[in-house]
């Protein structure tokens, strides 16, 4: 009997806690409260993924509920997972009031949530046990309240891709138990406080992404314990403290992007445990590459370019270490590929660009397999080797802007690259077919070469997405095959011939399309992508009119008709291009979003004011030009393209345009370039031009334009006689000609109407007046003559008998 006992008494004794005691109801009624005011706050422009939230039910335990989790022993909430709830808009601060009443928490995350509004610093007050908080990916705005610093159980604390202002204050001393602080990608501005240095325990110091000025404080080289110090991407200057280097347990140290003087300093030699380091892109940086840098034998990442750093041309080097990552961009190197190279067998990422490198590609180098290999913009000449595509691992080669030559290797269907880079080489000949068979190519870029012949036809389920063989001599028809992701192609300046292809209809996200200078000829076909936001066909051969269908490219904001023969009317459905009407507020829209290197695709030729210039690729989402120049467009300007209030540049010159300059042309308020020169445009001048504040570049020339040029300070600044040239009767004090009474009054309307009805009056009614007179005559005097007497009658008629008598 007493066994059975026993057995009940020990499952009763660990089943009836389970059964009797939760989560404490002040810590669910918390929760339930978050709840309810996230709810709340979510309006119609806020998306969110409340499904973690569905567990959350009064009268439950709540360290059963999702994303919460419960110390096992006192079953109080230690851990809120409360990130990426909402999804897009945004929503108040003041919602974590009732989470940090839950003095037991340990881990606390809310970050991707557009959280708005200040820190609560009084709630930061409560949680005492707090070791882990991330409250990076919102909104917040304010500074970092100063309940923050006293947390000393505090070991993580993340505050990223927020808008906190302010500087650290002095208080963060106090967290003397601290293991990880990051304030990565914050808005935090002035100097880095000297009180840091208290932080002896401090393992991890990321501030990376700030606005942190003046020097790096002295005091960093108290924290004998640390590991990682970020400080990338903010404004430091001065030298790197010489004490750095007693900083024995640092394997990261990251001081790129910054405004560092001075040069590497030689203590760094007691870093043997430094496997990072990044000093990239600093104004001020210079001196020596000392060659004791590649004797650190735990050392994998090595970064050091866009410095005034200068490679010891003298030095020799004995790497002891195994890189995987090297950057030496514009850092003096001559001569030949270092031979040293050869050994670093593990390297991923090799960038050399920028230098006055010469010779050839060594097989050596293609033999190692690396991953990303840059060398743009140096003087390396000759052919490439086949091997250096005979391998998996390459996935980024840029070597533009060198003297290579010779034909592109036929191995190139034996490589997985996703990024191609060869432009501004004297590569020659085909492009081998092989090419098509790279099925992770993404990227790829041929431009200004000597290449020839007929461009290969990829697959419909090609991955490439940016495609760039401009200036080159290819020809045959223009190639359209590429597959569904295509975004860019830049095919113009080669001899490409033939009629539109039909084929680009099915290319859903294509956004760039450039195929000028070449002899395309027939007619701009209708149905274009919807997705186009670059569209230049300039000097072809097009023929027809533009299509009427055209205000289907919602996203258009640089098309480019000039220079071909297209006829007809200007469609009135221009004006409905909404690309050209709302102002851009990012590039997100474009290619260069998704594609880094795309900023290296060379720019965009176009005709502004008055010259071919290129516009930059990664800014072309700031422009919006409309170009249709050089044709034998007739017919009248259409008053809609008074909405294209976003335009910079309207170019409708060398046509045979007739009528007056819409009154609407004054809603163009951001035009820059406005040329509407060689047409046969009458009338006056609209006076609405005056408000056109931005306008720089204007051309009038050879019309027929009459009247007073309207005054505001912008026009009057654009006094060159040029402008308006080779019209009549025009005046103004932009072309010291003055305008006489009978020029700036013009005829009322009530005049102009009572004068041209006057001789319409004239011209209809004299002729009809006279007819109508001659009628009424005529039929007057018929009805009213009396009959002849018949007596008169018989004498004429025997007069006129006796007359022929005589006259026989």
């Amino acid at each position: 009997m007493q066994k059975p006992c026993l057995l009940l008494s020990c499952f009763l004794f660990f089943l009836i806690p389970q059964l009797s005691f939760s989560c404490p109801p002040d810590q669910r009624q918390s929760l339930l409260e978050f709840k309810n005011l996230l709810t709340q706050n979510i309006k119609n422009q806020t998306t969110a993924d409340l499904g973690g939230l569905k567990t959350w039910r009064p009268n439950s335990d709540c360290c059963k509920w999702q994303l919460v989790r419960c110390n096992t022993r006192s079953l109080q909430v230690i851990e809120l997972n409360l990130n990426s709830l909402v999804l897009s808009g945004s929503v108040s601060s003041t919602l974590l009031r009732p989470v940090m009443r839950i003095s037991s928490l340990v881990t606390l995350d809310i970050s991707s949530n557009f959280i708005q509004g200040e820190i609560p610093g009084d709630g930061l007050a409560n949680l005492t046990r707090l070791v882990s908080l991330d409250m990076s990916r919102n909104s917040f705005n304010g500074s970092i309240p100063l309940q923050l610093f006293s947390i000393k159980t505090l070991e993580r604390l993340d505050l990223s891709m927020n808008v906190i202002g302010g500087t650290l204050s002095g208080e963060i001393k106090e967290l003397k138990n601290l293991q990880e602080l990051i304030l990565d990608e914050n808005l935090i501005e002035g100097e880095i406080p000297p009180e840091i240095g208290g932080l002896t325990e401090l393992k991890k110091l990321s501030l990376k992404q700030n606005k942190f000025s003046g020097p790096i404080p002295l005091s960093l080289t108290k924290l004998m314990k640390l590991e990682v110090f970020n400080l990338q991407n903010n404004t430091i200057s001065f030298k790197i403290p010489d004490g750095i280097g007693s900083l024995v347990n640092l394997s990261t140290l990251s001081l790129s992007w910054n405004n560092l003087s001075g040069g590497i300093p030689s203590s760094f030699q007691k870093l043997t445990n430094l496997k990072t380091l990044e000093i990239e892109n600093n104004k001020g940086f210079s001196g020596e590459i000392p060659t004791w840098l590649f004797s650190l034998e735990k050392l994998k990442i090595l970064r050091l370019g866009g410095n005034k750093l200068q490679w010891n041309k003298n030095g020799s080097v004995f790497a002891l270490s195994k890189l995987t990552h090297l950057s030496l961009r514009s850092c003096g190197l001559e001569g030949n590929i270092p031979d040293w190279l050869k050994n670093q067998t593990s390297l991923l990422y090799l960038d050399l660009s920028m230098n006055r490198l010469e010779g050839s590609f060594p097989k050596w180098l293609a033999d190692l397999k690396i991953g990303t290999i840059i060398m743009s913009d140096n003087r390396l000449s000759g052919p490439l080797p086949p091997s250096l595509f005979q391998t998996f691992n390459l996935s980024v080669l840029s070597l533009s802007r060198n003297n290579f030559s010779g034909q592109i290797p036929d191995t190139i269907g034996e490589t997985g690259v996703m990024v191609l880079m060869l432009s501004e080489n004297n590569f020659s000949g085909p492009v081998p077919d092989s090419i098509t068979m790279v099925y992770r190519l993404l990227l790829l870029d041929l431009s200004k070469n000597k290449l020839s012949g007929e461009f290969p036809r990829f697959s419909p389920i090609s991955l490439l997405a940016v495609l760039d063989i401009s200036s080159n001599e290819f020809s045959g028809d223009v190639p359209a095959s590429f597959g569904l992701t295509t975004i860019m192609l830049s095919m113009s300046q080669n001899n490409f011939t033939g009629e539109f292809p039909q084929d680009f209809k099915n290319l859903p996200f294509l956004m760039h399309l450039d195929l000028h200078d070449n002899r395309i000829s027939g007619g701009i076909p209708s149905g274009l992508p919807p997705s186009l936001e670059i569209l230049s066909l300039r000097n072809n051969s097009f023929k027809g009119s533009i299509p009427q269908d055209i205000s289907k490219l919602t996203s258009l904001k640089v098309l480019d008709l000039s220079d071909n023969e297209l006829d007809g009317s200007l469609p009135s459905s221009l004006g409905n291009l909404t690309g050209m009407m709302v102002s851009p507020t990012s590039n997100s829209s474009t290619f260069n979003s998704a594609f880094s290197f795309s900023i290296d695709i060379h720019d965009l030729a176009v005709n502004w004011k008055n010259s071919k210039q290129g516009l930059a690729n990664r800014n072309l989402y700031l422009y919006t030009l409309l170009d249709l120049s050089k044709n034998k467009l007739q017919g009248e300007l259409p008053a809609s393209l008074g909405n294209l209030r976003n335009l910079k540049l309207l170019n409708l010159s060398y046509n045979d345009i007739s009528g007056l300059i819409p009154q609407s042309f004054g809603g163009l308020e951001k035009i820059e370039v406005l040329d509407l020169s060689h047409n046969n445009l009458s009338g006056e001048i609209p006076k609405t031009l005056s408000k056109l504040s931005e306008l720089n570049t204007l051309g009038l020339s050879n019309n027929k334009l009459t009247g007073p040029i309207p005054e505001s300070p912008q026009l009057d600044r654009l006094n060159d006689p040029n402008i308006y040239a080779n019209n009549s009767k025009l005046c103004g004090v932009q072309i010291q000609v003055p305008c006489y009474a009978s020029q700036i009054e013009p005829p009322k309307e009530e005049d102009e109407d009572e004068s041209l009805f006057s001789w319409r009056a004239a011209v209809i009614g004299c002729p009809c007046g006279f007819l109508m007179a001659v009628v009424v005559m005529y039929v007057v005097g018929y009805f009213s003559r009396p009959p002849p007497p018949r007596r008169r009658s018989v004498k004429n008629r025997v007069g006129s008998q006796k007359m022929k008598a005589l006259a026989s």
